[in-house]
């Protein structure tokens, strides 16, 4: 049964389907640049979790519709820590993955990586699909401004929030996809990650695909958009069997551990 919980931060956490009684619980967070929240890489991700046998929840966080707004800094990364303690709390014994596309992805490899200065629990797995990573060169650049202006912010806040320059031995394993020739977020956000989940010893599973533009999600009919080029795959899609195989892995493992 679906449940809607307003966090205290002023997210809304959408419970769409209890982990009781299923295999752990995955957080989704849709992408959008921190503007907007994409639609797409919400409900239809969340069903199809379910469909593999994971409760699923959807996290609408805070975005900055206005260029003119003030920059959202670090709220939405408050609203996710809030949104992983309020599910810990809930469901103490179930896994917890956590799941963003684009600068979704980046918020939840924030979490991820910043999870123990933010207070919130470690997940069990983090889940990501074509992120923004870095804050450097690569970047995504809508994304960083809504986050901390036009002009970029500080080194200092530019370093804290490029995943890839925070990532420890204590970050979760990751699955993460990208297509090779996304024109919106270079497949070198995704490189970069790999990179140094290598040198920290972070288990992680990354799939490329050659060709594809950006914001793909599922990669199926249901979520096609033709006036973006967004068309269903059946090669693309098949990261969703591929990340189902990688959570039962994660899920067998951990319950050895």
């Amino acid at each position: 049964m679906s449940r809607e919980i307003t966090l205290s931060q002023g997210a809304r956490l959408w419970l769409a389907a209890s982990p009781e009684g299923t295999k752990g619980l995955i957080l989704i967070c849709p992408g959008g640049g921190y503007s907007w929240l994409s639609p797409r890489e919400a409900e239809p991700v969340a069903a199809a979790f379910q469909a593999g046998g994971w409760g699923t929840a959807i996290l609408y966080y805070t975005t900055r519709p206005d260029p003119g707004r003030p920059a959202l800094g670090d709220l939405p990364l408050r609203q996710a820590a809030e949104a992983a303690r309020w599910l810990r709390g809930r469901y103490p014994e179930e896994k917890l993955v956590l799941c963003g596309f684009s600068a979704g992805g980046h918020l939840a490899g924030c979490c991820a990586a910043h999870w123990q200065v933010r207070e919130a629990p470690r997940p069990d797995g983090l889940i990501l699909g074509y992120p923004v990573i870095t804050a450097g060169e690569h970047t995504h650049r809508e994304t960083m401004e809504n986050l901390m202006g036009p002009q970029g912010g500080s080194q200092r806040e530019r370093d804290y929030y490029s995943v890839e320059k925070n990532v420890t031995g204590q970050m979760p394993p990751v699955f993460c996809w990208h297509t090779v020739t996304d024109p919106d977020v270079p497949v070198w956000n995704s490189l970069l990650l790999a990179e140094a989940l290598s040198a920290a010893k972070v288990p992680y599973e990354l799939h490329l695909y050659p060709t594809g533009v950006h914001g793909l999600s599922l990669a199926t009919p249901e979520v096609e958009e033709p006036e973006k080029q967004r068309w269903a795959d059946a090669h693309i899609a098949s990261w969703l069997s591929l990340c189902l195989e990688w959570l039962d892995a994660l899920a067998g493992n951990n319950e050895k551990e």
